[in-house]
């Protein structure tokens, strides 16, 4: 896990605009999302983790991956330790919204039109996540 895991997670948004880009911010606090086919990891093929951009807890293995062709990057399982998942009413939809555990950071939205063997396409914010490598 990252350096970044070790550290406390900021009780207040005061210390998460510190420790945070403007646009980590408002994609992790605000719930946003950043446009299609924009982020630095969408078409990401190297085997590693992908850790919360918040806090470093690890979210996704790069073997669950895949090319969805939704614009963001794609998986189809989560670590159940570290992400979480609650209904998210926004804009007039129902969708499922997708949480990191340890630090309440948004990271995206989970579907239920993704490949065997989950069925579910993980729809992640590339400005949520960092990229670790296995081959550090």
């Amino acid at each position: 896990m990252s350096e970044r895991a070790t550290e406390d997670v900021p009780d207040s948004e005061d210390e998460w605009r510190e420790r945070l880009t403007d646009e980590e911010y408002e994609i992790l606090r605000e719930r946003g999302t950043e446009p299609r086919f924009s982020g630095e990891h969408l078409n990401r093929d190297e085997e590693g983790r992908y850790l919360c951009a918040g806090c470093g807890a690890e979210l996704f293995d790069s073997e669950t991956k895949y090319d969805s062709g939704c614009g963001w990057p794609a998986f189809f399982a989560a670590n159940d330790d570290n992400v979480e998942t609650e209904t998210d009413t926004r804009h007039g939809m129902r969708r499922i919204e997708v949480l990191c555990k340890n630090c309440g950071g948004h990271l995206g939205h989970v579907f239920d039109d993704g490949p065997d063997p989950t069925g579910k396409r993980y729809c992640i914010n590339s400005v949520a996540i960092d990229f670790e490598s296995d081959e550090n």
